[in-house]
């Protein structure tokens, strides 16, 4: 006990360095802080908003909705193989008017059309030995198909053109999802081609020149509707129909709107969201001061060591694929975090009120108040770090980036209240 707080002192004096110096500007004495920087979303780096108008007019009535979910995944993907963080694609539906909306951060609008692109692409391919099918050049393989086939895989004839319809079934003999295909009258043909020469064999579905999905045939198919089965959930079966119907129902895409956005507005909101969150901090060390006094001094500097803390994380995060992009919904999640830092120690701090009015010594009244407070801020940032998660799990865009930081933010508040304020009373009043 008497070695654990010199320890964690030092161990906190440690994280405290490295957050100044990530948080500081790149200096020549630290070349490795040059690599770190924040992540910015479209409200604040600036972008391309793209709208298009889907050309329903071959697609069936019943297949639109399903059609413009599918021209929307195929774009996600397109968008998450290029890196782009946080990007913003919704679709909109007016009567017959079909839209896809498509903010893209730090992108300029001839980066936008390349990562767009046109209508996805849906091809079938065989292994060399199943017949007469095109050989395709080494370049044209797509991602996936060498692998699973070979490197004399051939292209069928038979397209996205071909497929009319795609269905989440079960399976009647266990329940499991299963994917059912249905072809027009000449995909019937083809695919009756296909499977006769593919009996036991591998036939690759590509989509956007990636494999989605390599089934095995089982027996010739004659009548034009195919079931792709495997260990497919519930969601995964869906998200392979929509990718399929995506690339089977061709939807042209008319550009009606493209504008970038300027990042002036996003740096002037950050300055105004900064400029709260430092008032806000303020504010709070002059309340805990004037309430507290001395305990409220250790709490402001454990506040100040919460704030280098997390900054830390966002920075160090750039490196990562998965860095966090920070927006201003991201900002306010991290500045509401701030506050429940803050009310940690307040818990804390009355407790140990509690105990001093009942003639405990002071150490004692200190241990006690954190060990009785404990439960109350572990149910509490639970209860957040809940409500994070389902934010994070069934929100989309700013939502997400909201989610994600209050999350760090309740978790390093834990850490700062219970660790760091923690170890300062106990060194202080040893």
């Amino acid at each position: 006990m008497k070695k654990s707080p010199r320890f964690l002192l030092w161990f906190i004096i440690l994280l405290t360095i490295a957050a100044v110096l990530i948080n500081i500007p790149p200096i020549s004495f630290f070349p490795f802080t040059k690599s770190l920087f924040f992540k910015r979303g479209l409200d604040l780096a600036g972008g391309t908003s793209l709208t298009y108008k889907a050309d329903m007019e071959d697609i069936a009535s019943n297949q639109r909705d399903k059609a413009l979910d599918g021209v929307k995944t195929v774009i996600e993907r397109r968008i998450n193989l290029f890196g782009v963080s946080e990007p913003v694609i919704q679709t909109a539906v007016s009567g017959s008017d079909y839209r896809i909306i498509v903010e893209l951060p730090g992108v300029n609008i001839n980066q936008a059309r390349n990562i767009i692109g046109t209508t996805a692409e849906l091809s079938f391919w065989e292994s060399a030995a199943s017949g007469s099918a095109k050989i395709a050049s080494p370049s044209a393989y797509p991602l996936g198909v060498v692998e699973i086939l070979g490197p004399d895989a051939k292209k069928t004839n038979l397209t996205g053109r071909d497929l009319q319809e795609t269905n989440v079934t079960f399976d009647p003999n266990n329940g499991k999802p299963q994917v059912q295909l249905k072809f027009t009258n000449s995909g019937t043909k083809k695919f009756a081609d296909i499977t006769k020469r593919n009996v036991n064999q591998i036939v690759a579905i590509v989509l956007d020149d990636q494999v989605i999905e390599a089934p095995r045939v089982n027996q010739v198919i004659l009548t034009g509707d195919a079931v792709i089965s495997g260990g497919f959930t519930n969601d995964t079966a869906n998200a392979l129909s929509t990718s399929l119907t995506g690339g089977a129902l061709p939807v042209p895409l008319i550009s009606l709107q493209e504008h970038g956005i300027d990042a002036t507005l996003g740096s002037s909101s950050l300055l105004k969201s900064l400029f709260a969150g430092v008032l806000g901090i303020v504010i709070i060390i002059i309340f805990m001061i004037v309430l507290y006094g001395k305990l409220g001094v250790i709490a402001s500097i454990a506040l100040v060591l919460y704030t280098l803390f997390v900054l830390s994380i966002f920075k160090i995060s750039s490196i990562t694929p998965y860095g966090i992009t920070l927006t201003l919904s991201g900002i306010a999640g991290f500045i509401l975090s701030i506050g429940m830092a803050v009310d940690a120690n307040i818990l804390i701090f009355e407790r140990m009120k509690e105990e001093r009015r009942q003639g405990r010594a002071l150490h004692e009244a200190m241990e006690s108040g954190f060990t009785r407070a404990w439960t109350s801020i572990r149910d509490s940032n639970v209860a957040s770090l809940i409500t994070s998660f389902v934010l994070y799990q069934y929100g989309t865009g700013v939502v997400r980036g909201f989610a994600l930081t209050l999350a760090i933010g309740v978790l390093v508040s834990m850490f700062s209240a219970i660790i760091v304020t923690r170890t300062f009373l106990r060194t202080i009043y040893k």
